[in-house]
């Protein structure tokens, strides 16, 4: 009866120190420098992937609140010259930004005529439209800068999490092979850094292809926005500076 005793208990203790010996921060800590390489690689892309994600966030809410403000501001004023004056008030404005490049344009066109009262050439008005839509695309550039870092993480995230998976496979495989035994204790931690690189680059990639997905469809309403805006300015700047 007492070596029966002895022999449970000796199983209870070996089977507790297989569970502590495959635990989560056990099995990072006793994984191959190749597998510790692949999660810190992971880890990283994902503390960057959310700090673009909050700066991000921010961005556009403030963007799209300047941007109303400025188009209530734009249909009220009497004058371009007026909302010239004003754009100070809207630095963070992409619409501001806009509506100056062409603001500067058409002053150039307009001091550089002999007779300021003459109508505009086709070509002017194409310089115009040209220069509302270079200022539009360095607009859209700069809101959609470090948006590919997180389209990258999406995409590669579980393929490098795969690579450290394949790779504490076949270190199970490699211990099976220096064993000649394939219990729990030979290949349970090779197995549980495996998964673990696994559930890590999906954890960096599903929200980085959330959140890329959601500001592109902020960017495409924004564009709509800029698109809409060059419009209105130049059918503006037609009625008042092209003859019939």
């Amino acid at each position: 009866m007492g070596m029966i005793n002895l022999i449970l208990s000796q199983s209870y203790a070996t089977e507790e120190a297989i569970k502590v010996q495959t635990g989560a921060w056990h099995a990072i800590m006793s994984a191959s420098p190749v597998v510790q390489l692949t999660l810190i690689l992971l880890v990283t892309m994902s503390v960057v992937s959310w700090a673009i994600i909050f700066h991000k966030k921010k961005e556009f809410q403030k963007v799209s609140a300047e941007n109303a403000k400025f188009l209530d501001f734009f249909w009220e004023a009497k004058s371009l010259d007026e909302i010239h004056r004003e754009l100070r008030k809207y630095k963070e404005s992409p619409l501001a930004e806009i509506f100056q490049s062409g603001y500067k344009e058409l002053i150039k066109i307009v001091e550089n005529k002999k007779n300021p009262k003459s109508q505009f050439s086709v070509s002017q008005i194409d310089n115009i439209q040209r220069v509302l839509r270079n200022s539009s695309d360095r607009e859209m550039n700069l809101l959609e800068n470090k948006l590919n870092f997180l389209a990258t993480t999406g995409s590669t995230g579980p393929f490098i999490g795969l690579f450290g998976t394949v790779w504490g496979i076949m270190g199970s495989f490699q211990k099976i092979g220096a064993t000649g035994s394939a219990n729990l204790a030979v290949v349970a931690p090779g197995i549980s850094e495996a998964l673990i690189a696994t559930a890590i680059g999906l954890l960096a990639a599903i929200p980085a292809v959330i959140f890329y997905n959601h500001f592109s469809t902020k960017l495409n309403s924004i564009d709509m926005d800029l698109a809409q805006f060059q419009s209105d300015l130049l059918n503006i700047i037609r009625r008042n500076f092209v003859l019939d």
